[in-house]
């Protein structure tokens, strides 16, 4: 029924939409099995896209050829750039997005990509030939060969979902769980685990009353994720702000007993820095309100998402509380909302590269890996997809450094750390986050994806012309002075020391309180060179100025630290024969098998002696 196809990617959701992608890209022929159709690409909890470090790896995913930050820009209903206040390291762009037109964009994407093919169905077994993944056996009994597979699995796993005292199968609401692949895989010696997430209620929006709520409007200046030149709608829709009461807790503790969270029959679990409304206020006792974000899923439905109102409490229980937020006092419920466990595998069992240490070509992405959030899964499967291609071509792999990306970060942090919980990613996590900005991730990323193939040599020159510009106003700020007569009055103005001779304009932007528009302002010639360039390539070159000398020693940092992330580690070493290491770091190296003496490093267990011992035995 089927021929051989070079990559079979499982699951439909955000990390296999890219993996699909990225691979046919590359050239692969591809089969993407999904257990649903209609549901490729589903935001099956927040409708939105990005925000803190979460908007830097849609952006990352953008500038190396993926489509995440496309298809997130054309069905946008709102834009905001988070952290504005803060340093330009922290500026995280996030949209509101339409659910159900991004679910159809991703799909219609794909679908135009002749090397993609999609079978809706289960796979309930993989195909493993001499220790190498070769195909799938699928629920209709049906196999399938390949020389590749990669899992993006989701949530969908042995998946089971709490609604207060009930407990079904599930892997989203409405959709079956998994089977089988769970138990195979430990069967073959992998290691797994539980973990659990979950989702409010969805409201019907014609019953609040939006007047008792704060407004949010996104930014009025549209920025996008893309660096591509995606039609951006044209408007954008409001959200809003409301908050829990004293009422509401009360409301949500009586029923506690029927917690499955505060009962023990949920074991995995859930994620730290997103916890249920009634975690919240068993955590935080002192608190007497919580921030409630109302968020329309769609240009059209009535629907709203309530984030920050997680829950697995009794469907009656969850109305009751809603009913005593402000606003919310005549909420019709549209679901409740749900907790659900499902099967992950703990992601040291994984190369750098995202496949698997026990099994060939079989690469794991997204929520498999014990991750959250559509973007972690989504730059997972970019990876996994480029790697699977690579492999089984016998060609280079691609393994991102973590001074290079906030792919990179994360995935060293779960190859090398491991996780017990469900990892999301933060800005405090890359210790280079400073040069791994949103704005600049196309520099970085782009001229590594067009090497693979993956972007075009036209985009490439996109690139480097806008680097060029903002190097040529930098350098031209380095140059050109200005005297006291002119930028002393806008120095005056605002609260900024006057100069007493000509200075250069790189030294006046650099104080905190001057852009380079005040500059601008108080010189004509540097106006009218300013006004041919664009606004990115404006920023981009206030970036440099203002953050010069932090650049330096970080990119001295990041030099100092090559060395060992230079100094590769032969796969086969034999490290039971280093008495002198300890014990614990011989048991985490022999299991994590790190490519790097820096990625040995940072393994959890690993001393700076241990680092020592292996230093010096490889000379």
């Amino acid at each position: 029924m089927f021929n051989k196809y070079n990559v079979i990617v499982v699951g439909g959701g955000h990390a296999g939409c890219e993996a699909a992608a990225s691979a046919a890209n590359l050239g692969s022929s591809v089969l993407l099995i999904t257990m649903n159709m209609a549901t490729i690409a589903q935001m099956s909890c927040n409708p939105a896209m990005g925000g803190v470090a979460k908007g830097q790896i849609i952006r990352e995913i953008d500038a190396m050829g993926g489509y995440s930050g496309i298809i997130a820009d054309k069905t946008t209903i709102q834009f905001r750039m988070l952290n504005r206040s803060k340093g330009p390291a922290m500026w995280s762009p996030r949209t509101q997005n339409d659910r159900m037109r991004f679910a159809e964009e991703w799909r219609l994407q794909l679908e135009s990509m002749p090397n993609i093919d999609i079978w809706q169905d289960t796979v309930k077994e993989i195909i493993v030939r001499d220790g190498k993944a070769s195909g799938v056996v699928t629920s209709l009994g049906i196999s399938i060969e390949s020389d590749a597979v990669v899992l993006t699995n989701g949530t969908f796993l042995n998946g089971t979902i709490h609604i207060g005292e009930k407990r079904f199968g599930g892997g989203r609401t409405a959709e079956k769980a998994a089977t089988g692949l769970t138990e195979q895989l430990v069967n073959l010696g992998f290691e797994s685990g539980r973990m659990k997430t979950g989702t409010p209620p969805r409201i019907d929006g014609r019953s609040l009353n939006y007047t008792l709520m704060e407004e949010q409007w996104g930014d009025e200046e549209r920025g996008k994720f893309s660096f591509t030149d995606v039609p951006l709608p044209t408007e954008q829709r409001c959200c809003w702000i409301t908050y829990t009461n004293e009422a509401v807790h009360n409301a949500l503790k009586e029923g506690f007993e029927k917690s499955p969270m505060f009962t023990g029959r949920i074991k995995g679990l859930g994620p730290r820095y997103c916890p249920s409304i009634e975690d919240k206020i068993n955590r935080f006792a002192e608190r007497d309100r919580h921030q409630i974000f109302v968020e329309p899923e769609g240009w059209r439905t009535v629907e709203i998402y309530v984030n920050g109102f997680s829950t697995s409490l009794p469907e009656d229980v969850q109305l009751k509380a809603l009913r005593l937020i402000p606003g919310f006092e005549q909420a019709r419920m549209f679901r409740p909302g749900y907790a659900i466990e499902y099967d992950y595998f703990p992601p040291m069992q994984l190369d750098l590269t995202l496949e698997t240490l026990r099994i060939k070509h079989l690469f794991f992405a997204g929520q498999i890996n014990g991750t959250t959030g559509y973007e972690e899964a989504a730059s997972q499967g970019f990876i996994a997809g480029i790697n699977a291609h690579q492999r089984i071509t016998n060609q280079h792999e691609l393994i991102l450094k973590r001074s290079e990306s906030y792919i990179g970060v994360l995935i060293d942090d779960l190859v090398t750390k491991g996780t017990e919980e469900p990892y999301r990613m933060f800005t405090s996590r890359a210790e280079h986050r400073l040069l791994l900005r949103q704005d600049n991730a196309d520099a970085r990323l782009t001229p590594i994806a067009h090497q693979l193939g993956l972007v075009s040599d036209e985009r490439l020159e996109h690139v480097k012309k806008k680097v060029n510009a903002a190097d040529n106003l930098v350098d031209y700020m380095r140059k050109q002075s200005i005297g006291p007569d002119a930028i002393n009055p806008v120095l005056a103005r605002l609260n900024s020391s006057p100069v007493s001779q000509k200075t250069r304009l790189f030294h006046i932007l650099s104080r905190p309180q001057i852009n380079i528009y005040d500059i601008a302002a108080a010189d004509n010639s540097f106006q009218m060179l300013l006004a041919r360039h664009n606004k990115e390539t404006i920023e981009q070159a206030e970036i440099k100025v203002k953050y010069d000398s932090y650049f330096e020693k970080e990119i001295e940092i990041v030099n100092k630290m090559r060395r060992m992330e230079d100094q590769e580690i032969n796969p086969n070493f034999d490290y039971t024969n280093l008495v002198s290491l300890s014990k614990e770091a011989r048991e985490k190296l022999i299991k994590v098998k790190p490519r790097t003496l820096g990625q040995a490093s940072r393994i959890s267990g690993v001393s700076p002696s241990d680092i020592s011992v292996l230093m010096i035995h490889m000379g």
